[in-house]
């Protein structure tokens, strides 16, 4: 009896030290896990939708951390030097407004974790101000379809939703 005892308090140990090891590899910081967009926690999640800003996003994980809710973005690639690109930046603030219209929670900050390095980006009125108005002009640009291509990578081209319409399509 104390043989199975001993047995399954070695598997515990072992199941708790690998627990902690997937959650480090996914850059998912330490609270409860709310929301997860990849399969390999558990099934995937409806999407996060905000009517107020018309906007559906979907962050890979949202942790709770005390009375914090924080989406967190995890991107394969090892970080950029001199910090998170802006379109990740943009992307997180935008999820921290999503969370904040479905669980009535401002996030105080949101996170980009690559595969090397993670980012805090706090969730600032400023930031917020400058997602209401990028959202505004991508509709207007959606509508008039004049818009300026902000790259010259062809692969980036043909990925884009807008490739078989774009007079600017380097693919």
């Amino acid at each position: 009896m104390i043989a199975w005892i001993v047995l399954l308090l070695i598997l515990a140990v072992l199941f708790i030290g690998w627990g902690r090891r997937s959650r480090v590899a996914t850059g998912v910081p330490s609270g409860d896990v709310l929301y997860s967009d990849t399969a390999s926690w558990d099934r995937l999640a409806r999407p996060l939708f905000s009517e107020r800003l018309r906007l559906t996003g979907n962050p890979d994980y949202i942790v709770r951390h005390g009375r914090e809710v924080i989406p967190v973005e995890v991107k394969s690639s090892p970080a950029p030097r001199g910090g998170p690109y802006e379109a990740h930046i943009y992307q997180v603030i935008a999820y921290c407004a999503l969370i904040a219209d479905k669980y009535r929670v401002r996030p105080s900050h949101g996170l980009i974790q690559y595969a090397d390095e993670a980012f805090s980006v706090d969730y600032t009125p400023e930031l917020e101000r400058n997602l209401t108005r990028m959202l505004a002009e991508m509709r207007v640009a959606a509508v008039s379809l004049e818009v300026d291509r902000s790259h010259s990578q062809a692969a980036r081209c043909s990925g884009c939703g807008f490739e078989y319409i774009c007079e600017q399509s380097l693919a």
